[in-house]
């Protein structure tokens, strides 16, 4: 969080002094934001400062709750979301921990998009609609109850508001129609003595500091992984609680299919809502696409796989389609994993048919698929031709992209632009789009900005995106921690294996991988071949796909496998996934030159780079797999380089280190030093 001060203490900081437009708390805000997130606070936070604050900080005095704390933009754990305020204090009659989530709206005027009742326009004039605010808390408190082990502890200890403080209601009548919760009430500008009684029913005028201190300082469950709602899919509430822009996608897509089940006889009844859904199907039955657009750890699969669940538990089938065989036979092994005595044959059909490849539709009748999800769709090839493709048929050039329109009634794809890792990958959101458009079929594209990876740094994506120039800017410059992850460096590769062995034996998820610098020899009987080696430190690959070896998880679970921190990774196994500590080293396909990254294709071993495949397709794909490996860790992440020159730079761009220390009167162990460590690693017991 920014800050943390009792209402008392915050009201004489609520007052303009001189000649200075913003308040005392404003002042004090701004300089705490640029020193904690390393960038100005943006014009919407100032202005919430100084308008939105002083209503609730007044509120709370004029009813006497001076002892309330007030902790202004409360970080949710392990994504870049925050809650504008959490009240905490004591409850009336109990003296138990209580807490009011409040989100501050600086709206007169709002609409409800007509084909998604929780998409709503809020006036700001950036031509795209938010979350509709009561469920953007509802949300935010949900999360925080499955995230957060002592709000488990107390009964109904959080309530949600949303506060419109400048709106009156018939302003903003149409965002009444969405159901409120206790997590989630809508009050105005009309309701400010409503929202005073909240506040006297929520706290009493004692010391709020035990109970925000308890929320601040605990310990958080770890992250709710895609594989774990995989495992989870029939299970109620056993999903991952989606925020933000992936609410509205997910609810967009979901009233689509509502809308569009008479025409394509899919017969869906999912929704809250349904009336809410204002818009008739369109007469024609124009098949519409749906594309989803995020950085890693945005909630892609998240929404993917939420969707996939949802369906599966009103007893209609979609099928989530993939490029990536680690992930595919990932799924497929979690859901025959599931399977009772005697019903093994039965499962193992069902996962290969819910669970596919994006070449598998080659042939498939049109609209022979209700709902088609293709995820990791940056994995799109061009055509779905390979080694095993018939002769006579190896000259169709059909795009592989519209073999995917043409099964699916409703076909969805969600990507990141910078993750495609082949040659032959070509899956952006501008290629589906103008392939969908020039066939006839109706776009929409929906950004996913959040990050529940990193411990929720958006800061680290963008600064991984800068170091290896995958953005508008391709000066490296120097990691400044926000507080969120740990980034260091590792002195040799020795080191980061110890570190990341530790981090496995206390109960994390770690793993090393590694550039593919070096080769990658089929097993020696059932030995692992050491291909890895940088001086005398030489270790395995993973196991090699259609390769089984002893003691060693396949390929495709190396990821997910306990026993795959044994070996190192390749971008093809860690792709999709993410573990707890994320070991990378940057091969010599990539070097520190003239104040830049650059790529050297000469040091690449990928077989997929053989050929007259032009340097600068080999250059995106090499700098699109390090984006990878660098963003798989949810805590930290330790760098190693193999070339000195590019390691020094390393060293001078991130001050983090691994260092050997006593913990807690324990014997000493390898630690990552540096200043503000994430709370997720500094409290984690397991």
């Amino acid at each position: 969080m920014l800050l943390q001060l009792s209402a008392a203490e915050l009201g004489p900081l609520i007052d303009v002094e001189g000649e200075s437009e913003d308040t005392q708390l404003t002042q004090k805000l701004r300089a705490l934001h640029q020193d904690i997130k390393g960038r100005p606070a943006s014009p919407g936070d100032i202005a919430s400062w100084n308008n939105s604050i002083p209503v609730v900080v007044r509120a709370l005095l004029a009813r006497g709750l001076g002892g309330v704390e007030v902790q202004i933009e409360f970080d949710l754990p392990h994504t870049s979301s925050a809650v504008d305020l959490v009240l905490c204090g004591q409850r009336p009659g109990t003296g138990e921990d209580s807490y009011l989530a409040v989100e501050l709206k600086q709206v007169r005027h709002a609409s409800v998009d007509p084909e998604c009742p929780v998409a709503v326009d809020l006036g700001y004039g950036e031509g795209k609609n938010k979350l509709h605010p009561v469920r953007q808390v509802q949300r935010y408190c949900d999360y925080m109850k499955r995230y957060i082990p002592h709000l488990q502890r107390i009964e109904d200890p959080l309530t949600g508001v949303a506060l419109l403080h400048n709106a009156r209601d018939e302003h903003v009548a149409a965002l009444f129609d969405l159901h409120e919760t206790a997590h989630g009430w809508l009050y105005t500008l009309d309701d400010i003595d409503r929202f005073e009684g909240i506040l006297t029913s929520k706290f009493t005028d004692a010391s709020g500091g035990r109970a925000a201190k308890a929320l601040a300082g605990g310990r958080w469950y770890p992250l709710r992984k895609v594989t774990d709602v995989a495992r989870q899919r029939s299970v109620t509430g056993g999903g991952l609680t989606l925020l933000d822009e992936q609410v509205v996608a997910f609810d967009r897509i979901t009233r689509r299919l509502e809308r569009a089940a008479p025409l394509s006889r899919v017969g869906l009844e999912l929704f809250y809502d349904a009336e809410a859904a204002h818009a008739a199907a369109p007469a024609s039955g124009r098949k519409h696409v749906y594309i989803l657009r995020g950085g890693p750890g945005s909630g892609k699969s998240a929404v993917a796989l939420e969707l996939q669940r949802e369906l599966g538990l009103k007893g209609h089938e979609a099928v989530l389609a993939s490029g990536s065989h680690a992930y595919t036979e990932t799924l497929r092994e979690i859901m025959t994993g599931s399977a009772r005595r005697g019903q093994l044959a039965e499962k193992r059909r069902a996962s290969c048919r819910l669970y596919r490849y994006f070449n598998s539709f080659t042939d498939a009748s049109p609209d022979s698929v209700d709902v088609l999800i293709c995820d990791e769709a940056h994995r799109l090839r061009r055509n779905s031709t390979d080694r095993w493709t018939p002769r006579e048929v190896r000259d169709d050039d059909r795009p592989q992209a519209i073999e995917l329109f043409r099964a699916a009634k409703v076909p969805i794809f969600l990507l990141d632009d910078h993750q495609s890792i082949r040659p032959d990958e070509v899956g952006t959101a501008e290629y589906l789009r103008e392939l969908a458009l020039d066939h006839g079929y109706s776009v929409s594209v929906e950004d996913l900005e959040g990050t529940f990876r990193a411990g929720g740094s958006k800061q680290y994506q963008g600064w991984v995106q800068q170091l290896l120039g995958l953005g508008t800017v391709s000066d490296p410059v120097g990691w400044r921690s926000d507080g969120r992850m740990a980034l260091t460096v590792a002195d040799s590769p020795e080191q980061m294996e110890q570190f990341i062995l530790e981090r496995a034996s206390e109960g994390a998820t770690a793993r090393i991988t590694a550039g593919f610098c070096w080769p990658w020899s089929n097993p020696n009987g059932d030995e692992l071949v050491n291909d890895v080696r940088i001086g005398e430190w030489h270790r395995p690959w993973n196991v090699k796909p259609q390769h089984e070896v002893p003691n060693a998880p396949k390929s495709d679970l190396w990821s997910t496998d306990r026993r795959g921190v044994g070996q190192i990774g390749c971008v093809y196994t860690a792709q999709t996934f993410e573990y707890d500590w994320n070991g990378v080293i940057i091969g010599p396909d990539l070097l520190f030159r003239d104040g830049m990254f650059r790529v050297d294709r000469s040091a690449s071993r990928d077989p997929g780079f053989r050929g007259g495949i032009e340097d600068q397709v080999v250059e995106r794909c090499i700098r699109n797999a390090y984006h990878v490996l660098l963003t798989r860790g949810v805590v930290g992440t330790v760098l190693y380089a193999v070339d000195q020159d590019t390691h020094n730079e390393l060293r001078r761009l991130i001050p983090g280190t691994i260092g050997m220390q006593n913990v807690d009167g324990a014997r000493p162990r390898l630690t990552a030093e540096g200043s503000q460590l994430p709370p997720a690693y500094r409290t984690r017991r397991r």
